[in-house]
């Protein structure tokens, strides 16, 4: 039976070593001191025939990672386009695990549905988003495009006379679909997925933006005829932070007639803060969004939102049915089963955190939080910019920059030399056939001194690297 007490002592140890954890990170360096390699012994070769208490578990857990962890939660890592974690999210998220619902069906685990319900309408609010549309909580980003393009495959092969959940791809009408040429690979991961195959490319300016005037030729002049069609827009370049011109693109796609979907990862919560709501200008007009709230909302991860207008089409294509389920008693014409909207039947309430960081926040809260890292994203290109050598290669009007030092040799050189000096996190990329650091500002932790350390670190990589 449950004893409540068999979990005392685990959880004391464990919340022990979350706070430990927590203190070091704003002093430690961001990266880890070792190698997953060089930690196989410390967690165990063979599995032991004995087992260990949980406490003991726990701690050996925490000693035994302590020097391979990250500091993916300090204000000084911009090495990916991940937040960190605020304090109500990551608590609700300690609850979620503590509560075990399977937050698939509305019947059953109510209490976390309703939260994650609200957070839905919250975010289509701060997004402007349309207010009949409807939200799955995926696990992130990628399948949140996969789920917006599930739906995209069912609904414009239904327009033209193809039921694919009953006859399959095989023998349907290809789907032409329309990509900038720098969208971000995870969009051809969930085409692959789909099985309509590789995406075709339409050129974009220097900062990434998908150019209306190209769109609207491969649409009406491609080379795969003149079938169903979906257009893929970008919310947020990985490396310049630049937002497709989503009105003119979306006028293009329409007139042929095709679905537009909305990878917006990062950039689809510049909407939620009035200082750059104006690059999400036109968005609204799409059919379906994905989005991840564990990037600039900074909630723990398993944090992917999909939005989709066409409920019926997301739920088509991705919703089930079982006869031990109990279903939703207002059916198609209510909120829908959580499990309805996301590719899992079964999975943890990942919708809650979102509600806690969102209510702890509240409306001006989330601006600042976007404004802020936009503000720290501008100052670390202003400063950085500055220094002898260095070159900003992008239109600042996100959280991301790309910078160059001279040779694509000094530049990966740099990039190598402060992931060994452990100050921050700062990866190199390519972008516009250059090696580039890029800096990704993503955490709501990122203040004044992180910026002074910062740009002191990219400062002692230059004068280490000189010459080269």
């Amino acid at each position: 039976m449950l004893r409540p007490e068999d979990y005392d002592e685990p959880l004391a140890r464990a919340a022990t070593h979350a706070r430990k954890w927590l203190a070091s990170v704003p002093e430690r360096h961001v990266a880890p001191r070792t190698t997953a390699d060089s930690l196989a012994e410390a967690f165990g070769g063979a599995l032991p025939e004995a087992g260990l208490a949980p406490a003991a578990t726990v701690d050996l857990l925490a000693s035994a990672a302590e020097p391979g962890l990250t500091a993916m939660a300090s204000g000084r890592f911009y090495g990916f386009v991940i937040g960190g974690t605020l304090p109500a999210a990551m608590a609700a998220d300690w609850l979620v695990s503590a509560w075990d619902q399977n937050a698939g069906l509305r019947f059953a685990t109510p209490g976390v549905v309703a939260a994650e319900e609200a957070a839905s309408r919250w975010v289509l609010d701060l997004l402007g988003l349309p207010a009949g549309a409807d939200v799955g909580f995926t696990t992130g980003a990628s399948m949140a495009n996969f789920s917006g393009l599930a739906a995209a495959r069912w609904r414009v092969l239904e327009r033209a006379g193809w039921d694919v959940n009953a006859d399959g791809l095989t023998g349907a009408p290809r789907i032409r679909v329309f990509v900038g040429a720098q969208r971000h690979d995870t969009v051809d991961m969930g085409l692959r997925l789909l099985g309509l195959g590789a995406p075709i490319t339409v050129d974009v300016d220097s900062q990434g933006r998908i150019l209306p005037d190209a769109l609207g030729d491969a649409l009406a002049h491609g080379s795969r005829g003149d079938g169903p069609a979906i257009v893929c827009l970008q919310a947020g370049n990985v490396h310049s932070g630049a937002f497709d011109p989503f009105s003119e693109s979306i006028a293009a796609a329409r007139e042929h007639g095709a679905w537009v979907h909305v990878d917006g990862a990062f950039g689809l919560w510049a909407a939620a803060s009035p200082a750059t709501r104006h690059l999400m200008a036109g968005a609204e007009q799409a059919d379906s969004w994905g989005t991840d709230a564990h990037k600039n909302l900074n909630v723990p991860y398993d944090c992917g939102i999909v939005v989709c207008r066409d409920v019926p089409a997301l739920r088509t294509a991705l919703g089930m049915h079982g006869d031990y389920l109990i279903h939703d008693p207002l059916g198609d014409h209510g909120p829908g089963d959580p499990f309805e909207k996301v590719p899992e039947l079964s999975r943890r309430a990942r919708g809650v955190p979102v509600w806690a960081a969102l209510r702890s926040l509240g409306r001006t809260g989330v601006d600042h939080l976007v404004s802020g890292l936009v503000a720290n994203a501008s100052e670390l290109a202003r400063r950085i910019g500055a220094l002898p050598g260095a070159e900003v290669l992008n239109d600042v009007v996100f959280s991301q920059v790309c910078l160059a030092f001279g040779s694509d040799a000094r530049t990966e050189a740099v990039a190598d030399w402060l992931v060994a000096d452990g100050r921050v996190w700062m990866t190199g990329s390519r972008w516009h056939d250059r090696t580039v650091l890029r800096i990704s500002v993503a955490n709501w932790s990122t203040d004044a001194r992180d910026i002074e350390v910062s740009v002191a670190a990219v400062r002692a990589a230059l004068e280490a690297t000189e010459g080269l």
